[in-house]
Formats: structure tokens, sequence, C-alpha cells
């Protein structure tokens, strides 16, 4: 008799945020209730009608725990909320933080470090806790890309922007967070990189390994006579090629030209500012555009930034 295969359960990306924000509104609910019952439910609710910061705790509470037109799915692991959601449970965090850390500092100035000690005893450290929770919802929230850099997948985050390359239709998605900017050709799309600042030099030298084997070769210069060496060294008669052979090489290479100092330390210092450009000559006023402009703050931007470089040149 044919047995039933059993499904595998599967958690969707994104589900674990939606069950963390959820996790919080019910706390938070939770001790709301219990402060209430404490007191007269009759009183407590009198006195919420009239406050405003009771108000939008309400819907703030409404929000996360309902989550309104939240979906986990795969296509989007790192957004299963609405924007207007994301970004709404963000201000509400933010005001509810500001307000539980203006109480909170109200009262220990005026009663005193011992009574907000004894105070948060008797609340099992809840004034300790509140502030923390609406903090929790401002981060998980933050603005972030789609999805994280893969690049054997083609996919690269960048800041908030996510890229996506299909080799097969040779076309590119750029998202704004959740927002998507446009599609395109990849064969018209370019990363142009600030003056002095090159693709390999994008690339710090504590980057991995393996993401310094994704750049193509073409990304080697000429005043790089290692690289040299080191596609040269299959061959039998490479041992025998001595160190002369290969100097004049690169004397003969032009140099690059120098740049002042405070250019240099203008570029170095800050972080680098890339641009995708759209070039389309069949679409017209679409020359030259910029799709987007991004500073690479992490050194996985950097990466990100030229492994798409090297992508969209593959194309």
């Amino acid at each position: 008799m044919a047995r039933a295969r059993p499904t595998r359960a599967a958690t969707v990306p994104g589900a674990g945020k939606m069950f963390a924000l959820r996790a919080i509104g019910l706390v938070i609910l939770a001790r709301w209730l219990h402060s209430m019952g404490e007191m007269n439910f009759l009183p407590a609710l009198r006195g919420m009608a009239s406050s405003p910061v009771a108000c939008l705790n309400l819907v703030f509470l409404f929000l996360l725990i309902v989550l309104p037109g939240a979906k986990a799915r795969v296509e989007r692991p790192f957004h299963p909320l609405p924007q207007w959601l994301r970004q709404a449970l963000r201000i509400f965090g933010v005001l509810g933080c500001l307000f539980a850390l203006w109480s909170i500092g109200l009262f220990v100035w005026d009663a005193g470090w011992r009574s907000a000690v004894q105070a948060i005893e008797s609340t099992n450290g809840w004034l300790v806790v509140a502030p923390a929770l609406y903090a929790s919802v401002v981060w998980i929230c933050r603005p972030r890309a789609l999805w994280r850099t893969n690049v054997a997948a083609r996919r690269f985050a960048i800041g908030r922007y996510a890229v996506s390359i299909d080799a097969a239709t040779r076309t590119t998605i750029v998202w704004l967070e959740s927002r998507k900017v446009g599609q395109y050709d990849a064969r018209e799309l370019s990363v142009r990189w600030p003056a002095g600042i090159e693709p390999a030099a994008a690339m710090p030298r504590s980057a991995p390994a393996d993401a310094r084997a994704d750049a193509p070769a073409a990304g080697a210069t000429a005043a790089e006579p290692g690289a040299v060496g080191q596609t040269a060294s299959p061959a039998p008669a490479a041992s025998t090629i001595s160190a002369t052979a290969i100097e004049p090489a690169a004397s003969d290479a032009p140099a690059a030209p120098a740049l002042p100092r405070h250019a240099a330390a203008g570029t170095a210092g800050r972080y680098p500012r890339i641009e995708l450009l759209w070039d389309s000559p069949a679409a017209a006023g679409h020359n030259r555009q910029i799709v987007m402009r991004v500073r690479l703050v992490t050194e996985g931007d950097r990466v990100a930034a030229r492994a798409l470089d090297a992508a969209l040149k593959q194309v």
C-alpha cells in the first residue's frame, strides 16, 4: 500500500520578522492590560480616551498585532511588510521610545535613583524593557535592501538598493527597498565610479578570497606584474623566465596620472559613491540617466558593487 509522502515544513523568509513584531505587540498589550487590571477599567478607559499618547499607542498596537497587508514571500525575504506599514511602525516606534525615555527620565529626575531602582524592581524591569521593545520595532523595520548579495544568483545588495540580473533575457531589475525602480536592458547599464577610484581599488585588502576570485581577468591592470606571473606560471617554460624579462614590460606601460594629495585624501577618506547609469540609444531623453546613486559604506557594499560591475560587463 502506497504511503503518503510527508511534506517538509519549510519556513518562508520573512515569517520570523512578522512573528517577532506580533510577539512584541502582544507583550506590550499584555503589560498594558495588567496595569489596567490593577486599577479600575472605567477610569482607565476614560483617561485613555482623553490622552492622545494612549490613542497613538492603541493604533500602534493594532498595526503591530494585525499587520494588515503583510505576507511572507520568498522573493522578498527582508520586506514582508508593505511600505506604508513599515514606515508607520517606524514612526510610531520612534515616538513611543522617545515618550518612554522622556517619562522615565522625568521620573528619575524627580524621585531620584533609589526610587527609580525600586520602581524597576517592583515592575519586574518593565521600565527598562518598554523602551527596548519600541527600539526593537524600529530596528526590525529599518531601511535595508530587498535581499542579501548572492553573486551566483546574480543578486546584489548595495545600501538600500537591490539589483537582480537575468542572464537569459539580459534584463536588470532595480529595487529601492520594496519599491521597484524599473526594469532595464543589462547591456545599457554601467557602473560609474568616482574620479580617482577604480573598481579594483574599491575592494579592501581584507576582502575574502572568494569575492576577489569572482572578478574577471580583465580587471588586472598593466601595473600589476604579479597577475602576469600568475597567468604564466602553468606553462613549462615559465620557470625559466627571469624577473628582468618582466621589468621592461612593466616599465613600458604608461604610468597612471598621479592625483593631487588633497584629491586622493578626499576620495579615500570619505565613503565612495557609485552611480548606475542607463544609456539607452533607443529611448529618447534617457541617455546617461542615473538609475541609482549610493555610497559604499560597508565592506559588503564594496564587494557587491565590484561584483555588479563585473556582471554587467559580462552580459
